[in-house]
Order: structure tokens, then sequence, then C-alpha cells
């Protein structure tokens, strides 16, 4: 199956999807342009089609409100968009780093291209890292994408890695909507990288109020029930109440709790929990959280809402069902995978509201 990255670079241990050329420290952008496959341009051509008039013979027509987007260098086709579509190029996406790498202490540790060109990104490192109990480190990053096919407004985000386990998670501000540290730019706009900046508001305040939120969740502890439902909103968007003590289903996730801790069963109900809707998942993440995920042993994860957390942004990251490493880390970033987790976050927080 041929992979989604056309081409990545990446600097100090090699990434969690294993993919792309390592560079040393502090390259300038002209390096990372070339060996992270974004030393090219997106060219644009109007579209026409073929027609016959009225003797039969054939005529190239145009199609005015359409253009095809391709690459400079392969010629190869991205996209078909209107003649209001604002692409950005690659290197403006490596480019909104250089005085923050030059002047602010930012680190860029990977940029790379997605889907032949249709899609490119890049993560710097910001310099803020900050420990919770236990010695549990997350490190601060800023990640900015775009795409030329439609999939992607470009966007820039504040992220958090967890070091223990490379789990990403986008920050979200407790108290605000869940785009709160993230600027998204529409296509229909024009990038202005400066101006991004000063909406992200490229801070301290950002990565100190999401840590205060994560050292909250690592003090909120949550009982085998409560984690069940935590996973079931998660995965079902269950409106489950924890008090909610229905003999039913309230009984039938105890039993996925008991079963990912090794303890016997309980005799009612006769439930598969694979039967159940994404039964599968929430055992395996019950599992995790129950001290098989990476870190999970950690005194400001066991038995806490930030363990919950955790389990969730790890079974997106690495455990969850996809095609390749490169399906998996598209999903992580930007599909299926990202949804996930802000809906994990969102109900975390909702544990210590």
């Amino acid at each position: 199956m041929a992979h989604q990255i056309e081409q990545m670079a990446y600097v100090g241990d090699t990434p969690w999807h294993g993919l792309g050329n390592q560079l040393s420290p502090q390259q300038p952008i002209e390096v990372w342009a070339q060996q992270a496959g974004m030393d090219w341009r997106i060219e644009s051509s109007n579209v026409n089609y073929m027609a016959q008039n009225e003797r039969g013979q054939s005529i190239i027509m145009p199609f005015e409100e359409q253009r095809v987007l391709y690459r400079s260098d392969t010629h190869a086709p991205l996209s078909v968009v209107s003649q209001r579509f604002q692409e950005v190029q690659p290197k403006q996406i490596l480019e909104f780093y250089r005085d923050l790498t030059e002047q602010s202490g930012f680190e860029l540790e990977t940029a790379g291209v997605l889907k032949g060109g249709k899609k490119f990104w890049a993560l710097a490192r910001t310099g803020q890292s900050s420990a919770l109990k236990g010695k549990d480190v997350s490190n601060g990053y800023i990640l900015l994408a775009t795409a030329c096919d439609g999939t992607l407004a470009t966007t820039a985000q504040f992220t958090s890695i967890r070091v223990v386990c490379n789990n990403t998670l986008a920050i979200a501000l407790k108290g605000q909507s869940s785009g709160a540290g993230v600027v998204k730019v529409p296509h229909s706009t024009r990038f202005d990288a400066e101006k991004v900046k000063q909406q992200l508001g490229i801070s301290v305040r950002a990565w100190d109020e999401h840590m205060y939120q994560m050292k909250q969740l690592s003090q909120r502890k949550v009982t085998q029930t409560e984690a069940a439902a935590y996973f079931d909103a998660v995965f079902n968007n269950s409106k489950l109440s924890i008090a909610e003590q229905d003999d039913g289903i309230i009984q039938f996730y105890r039993k996925v709790a008991s079963q990912a801790q090794g303890q016997s069963r309980p005799s009612t109900p006769q439930t598969d929990p694979k039967s159940e809707p994404n039964g599968r998942a929430m055992s395996k993440v019950m599992s995790m959280f129950n001290g098989q995920g990476r870190g999970a042993e950690l005194s400001s994860a066991k038995d806490t809402a930030y363990g919950l957390l955790c389990s969730m942004t790890e079974f997106a990251d690495h455990e969850r069902r996809a095609m390749s490493q490169d399906h998996r880390l598209d999903s992580a970033w930007f599909g299926a995978g990202a949804n996930l987790k802000q809906r994990g976050l969102e109900q975390a927080l909702s544990l210590i509201a």
C-alpha cells in the first residue's frame, strides 16, 4: 500500500510513527524545506473540458469558475478549487517559524507532506515544559498545518506531548469553547502569518492554563464505574450520569471494568462487551487505564481523571485501527483520532467542573 506521507523530516528521537529523515538540531528553514519534501510550489491552471460543435468537431471549452492546483516539481494534480481559493505554499508553513526559531527559542521537531502534497505541516517545540507528580513530563508545541484539497483550513494550535508515551493533545482552555488555543484561517481568506501569531497569543498563558487543568485532573480520583461511564461518554456520546445506577447499563460497564482488571465477572448481565457499540475499543482503553498503558502506573495517572485522558490519547495515537502509520498520523492530528481526543479532553474536564 502506498504511503500517504510523501516525505518528512524530524530532529531528536524517531517519532512514534517511525517515519522520516533525521536532521541534526537547529537546521535552517531551507534545509527543513528540502529534507521535509516542502521545497516546491503549488501552481494552478484553468479548467478546460472537451465538447463537440454542431459539425461534430472536438473543441476545448474553459470552465472559468474553477482551477486545477498542481505541484511545480512533478506536475501531479492536487485538487480542483474555486477561483476564490487562497492556497498556502509549503514554504509558508515553515517560514511561519523562522522568527520563532531564530529569536524566541522555538525548535522545529517535525515537518512533512501527506497525501502526495495535498496536506502539509510543521511542529515546533516552544521550550515550555512541566511535570506532574511522579515525574510525568509534558512539553509544549505549536502545530501549523494546511491542505489544498478542501479537507483542512490552515490551522495553528497549541499542542502538548506527554513524554512517557508520546501522546499528543491539542490544548483547549477550560471555560472556553473547544476552539480555544486554535486559529483557523479558511482558504477563502489570505493567510497572514503575523496576524495568526497575534490571534494565537504565543505566550506562556495558554500553557500555564493547560498544565493547571492537567494538575487538577491528576488530583481527581475516579472509580471503576466512573471510568467505564467516561469511556462510554467519549466513544458513544453517551449522556449517562455517574449517579444513574441503572441495572442493565451500569452493570455492563462494571463488567468491562472487572474484565480489564482481571477480576471475577459479575453474574449479570450475560452481555459480551465486544458486542456492545465500540465494546472492543472500550475494553482496550479500560485495560490501558488499569495498568497496561504507557505511564499508567505513574501517580499522576493511576486511578485519576488524568489517567483516563491519557488512555484515550494513547489509544487514538497508537492503538486505534489504521491502514498504516501515516494514516494513523493523519487521523491523530487532523481527523477522527483528533476528534476522539477532543471529546476525551472535554469529558475529562467535566469531571473537575
